[in-house]
């Protein structure tokens, strides 16, 4: 792989400086879907006795130590904010108000800025001010009605879904959509990216599907939510799993065939009345080999069945390394490459470790025209702070 500073000047979002508010889980992964893919991100953390962030999503992003309640901060990151393309900030509506730092002065100081607001709830309605998580924004959503086993309660997956498809990826895209949109208007605009909105529309399917008949049955009961024997999670004789989705007539065949059954023996595939039947059997057959044969069996097929991978195995996946799906970093941590890949300006990773908290401050505020004078008294005022890496002894 080509090293970051090489490949800098290539990748699609070059160019774009972007000011992230530090935050919790959704805007820092944001932030590094713009880092990823280009951009110089600042993450503006509070000064801290710590100089470890919390945010565990800091690939490739630089870190200025400021103080926002303070005054002589907040009216530092205005100026920073002058020379800024897009700032994140992920507070409850009213915050950045109440700072001084609301859409309305910072725009009128850089028409061109990009002020994307990640909240929960957005930034009208009831819940504007609320205090909430994934689960509550999953739940306002419509979405977790959907979610869980029959007879049981809804089930809320791990934090996914609304911190970070509806709320981190949707604010990523709609930043990238104002972009695109200024480079013909020279305008910036406000984008409003609430999660219960961003899950909500990656569920238009279950929406617009309603009258197919596929949600028709109580939740657990139907073709996708887990009543259907050929689309379902397995258990092999060794504690591990595989992951059935043999939908179609040609592929149901093949994971008939891949489980030595006749499927002239068995109940037509959409014998709804015969599904909780056929799981049974289903079960009791995956049962009888291991992960590993039972890929041996279908591998090479199109009987739509794989193997559930843990995080210590999918790296190490054929496919996967293959693709260089998974990357490591210079401390060895494994994580996802970027995606999509682009074929003539791809994402270029960080190897490097994630920035202490305020590493960069100096570097950054003498870019954007601060003295050393300046730098030194906000210093002094405990306005800002220098965080430096502890030496291994």
């Amino acid at each position: 792989m080509r090293r970051r500073s090489q490949a800098a000047a290539a990748m699609a979002l070059s160019g774009v400086r972007v000011l992230e508010l530090a935050g919790l889980a959704p805007a820092p992964l944001c932030g590094m879907i713009l880092a990823d893919f280009g951009a110089r991100v600042v993450r503006v953390d509070r000064p801290s006795l710590s100089s470890v962030a919390s945010d565990v999503q800091g690939r490739g992003k630089l870190s200025l130590a400021l103080d926002l309640k303070r005054p002589q901060g907040a009216a530092a990151l205005r100026r920073l904010c002058r020379g800024a393309d897009v700032l994140i900030e992920p507070f409850r509506h009213g915050v950045m108000e109440k700072l001084g730092l609301g859409p309305e002065v910072l725009l009128q100081e850089n028409p061109s800025l990009i002020y994307a607001r990640l909240t929960g709830f957005g930034q009208t309605g009831k819940y504007a001010k609320s205090a909430g998580h994934d689960i509550n924004y999953l739940a306002l959503s419509g979405v977790l009605s959907k979610l869980g086993r029959k007879d049981e309660n809804p089930y809320a997956p791990v934090n996914l879904l609304a911190d970070f498809a509806g709320g981190g990826v949707m604010c990523a895209l709609g930043i990238v959509i104002a972009l695109y949109e200024r480079a013909t208007s020279g305008r910036g605009q406000i984008i409003d990216a609430s999660m219960v909105e961003g899950v909500a529309y990656l569920s238009s399917f279950l929406w617009k599907s309603q009258n197919t008949g596929i949600w028709s049955r109580p939740r657990g009961e139907n073709l996708l939510d887990g009543g259907a024997p050929f689309y379902e999670i397995y258990r092999t004789s060794d504690g591990k799993f595989m992951a059935v989705g043999a939908l179609e007539a040609q592929f149901y065949e093949q994971l008939i065939k891949g489980l030595g059954l006749d499927s002239n023996e068995l109940p037509i595939q959409f014998s709804f009345s015969d599904w909780p039947e056929m799981k049974k059997k289903f079960a009791s057959i995956f049962a009888q080999k291991t992960q590993a044969e039972w890929c041996s069996i279908f591998d090479g097929t199109d009987a739509c069945v794989t193997p559930v991978l843990s995080f210590d195995d999918v790296a190490s996946h054929q496919h996967n390394k293959q693709r260089s799906s998974f990357i490591k970093n210079d401390q060895g941590e494994i994580s996802p490459r970027p995606a999509p890949l682009l074929s003539r300006t791809p994402a270029v990773p960080s190897c490097k470790r994630d920035p202490f908290i305020g590493e960069h401050t100096e570097e950054i505020l003498l870019e954007n025209g601060f003295t050393k004078q300046e730098i030194a008294k906000l210093h002094s005022d405990k306005i800002i702070g220098f965080g430096k890496p502890k030496a291994n002894l």
